[in-house]
């Protein structure tokens, strides 16, 4: 039998608390997850999903604003995208961490966009060893 010591991470959290805050602030979480849960392949998936899903969305948001002040009218056209982009990253980010919260922080793929996101995020835990 395992003590409840052997389940925290060195930041003191457990699996489930790591893997709901590796959401928590979108891709910042995810990048401090990714190094402070390392050791713990679950909370280091959750933390590459959460790193590499709200990093595309950022740099989407980004993009989308450029385009948006360099074409004028159309420029209109894609505030609309970047605010539906915006809405539809807060509701994955609801998903998310009810998700993380449900299973225990056990590895799952997060609802909508996970088997889109799921590969990169699986390169990018593998790659913190």
């Amino acid at each position: 039998m395992t003590s409840p010591q052997q389940n925290l991470n060195p930041t003191g959290l457990d699996k489930k608390t790591s893997a709901i805050l590796s959401y928590a602030l979108g891709w910042l979480t995810g990048i401090v997850f990714l190094i402070v849960g390392k050791h713990d392949p679950d909370v280091r998936f959750h933390a590459a999903q959460s790193t590499v899903f709200f990093g595309a969305v950022s740099v989407l948001n980004i993009v989308l604003s450029i385009l948006g002040s360099l074409l004028g009218a159309v420029g209109i056209i894609l505030s609309l995208a970047g605010f539906a982009l915006g809405v539809f990253a807060a509701v994955v980010w609801i998903m998310a961490m009810l998700q993380a919260n449900r299973t225990g922080g056990v590895r799952a793929e997060l609802p909508i966009v996970g088997k889109l996101v799921a590969p990169y995020a699986e390169r990018l835990a593998g790659a913190v060893n």
